[in-house]
């Protein structure tokens, strides 16, 4: 990605945090405006600064040469201040919201900003689809606050218009659906150390099928049958509810492993 322009290390929240900076890479065509792909890094939720690594050289350079802004968040890690659910996901919506209002400087066409994620950032994309326009939600005795308000945006949208979530652990009170990783060391640290058993209502509420109906945005599925991390059922789960809730939804399973698969980036970005 050296040989396009990019803007490095903004603060999204405007708290000089460097887990609330984001990255920007701009397609070499200059144009007054250009449709937007933030993709979240994959990191078990446990790195709040891999913005560098966040798949530039698949998912990144197929979204610049398409004309798309490519755009990489960092966001608090499992066990930073503030990280309790949903922590991580209002710092996304933040990202979304920050981009929206600082649309004419940034160049951005806010008619189409999909969000994309690998592995738990697949996780966080396909909660920022769901949960789209809901700002609190209770599920049980259990009641968040969904959209946060981080940020000096907060009057703009964090509406997202597609989803695509590369081999993600997506239904987090099923894991086990397949040989795989015991990821629930990474994820009880954002739920106050407790278990999916323990605390059935918040692991709902960081589940994007909680959240679902028809209203949703599209979303693209990419998963590999050989993922040992995060096993392929979860995709497939994921992607049985979002047809029982009639929303547009393509699933590509592949032979790979835990991924973003360079083969498929055409699908993704013919999809968007």
């Amino acid at each position: 990605m050296r040989s396009y322009s990019s803007k490095k290390d903004i603060n999204y929240v405007g708290d000089g945090k460097g887990y609330h900076a984001l990255d920007i890479y701009y397609p070499k065509e200059d144009k007054e405006s250009y449709p937007v792909i933030v993709h979240i890094y994959g990191s078990a939720w446990s790195s709040n600064n891999s913005k560098g690594n966040a798949d530039l050289t698949t998912l990144g350079e197929g979204a610049v040469k398409a004309g798309y802004i490519f755009v990489t968040p960092n966001h608090r890690a499992n066990n930073d201040v503030g990280a309790q659910w949903p922590g991580l996901l209002n710092d996304i919506k933040a990202v979304v919201r920050y981009l929206r209002g600082n649309a004419e400087s940034l160049k951005i066409d806010t008619s189409f900003l999909a969000i994309s994620g690998f592995s738990s950032g697949g996780h966080l994309a396909t909660m920022m689809g769901a949960s789209r326009n809901v700002k609190e939600y209770t599920v049980g005795s259990t009641t968040v606050d969904i959209e946060g308000n981080l940020g000096n945006f907060t009057e703009f949208s964090s509406s997202v218009d597609a989803v695509c979530d590369w081999s993600g652990p997506v239904i987090l009170n099923k894991l086990n659906c397949g040989n795989a990783m015991d990821l629930n060391n990474f994820i009880s640290p954002m739920m106050n150390n407790c278990s999916a058993s323990q605390c059935p209502d918040i692991y709902a509420l960081a589940t994007a099928v909680t959240f679902m109906d028809p209203s949703d945005p599209p979303y693209i599925l990419v998963h590999g049958s050989a993922d040992n991390i995060v096993a392929q059922c979860q995709s497939k789960l994921l992607y049985d509810e979002l047809q029982k809730n009639n929303i547009e939804s393509k699933y590509i399973p592949t032979g790979g492993g835990h991924e973003v698969n360079k083969d498929k980036v055409p699908d993704v970005i013919e999809f968007f």
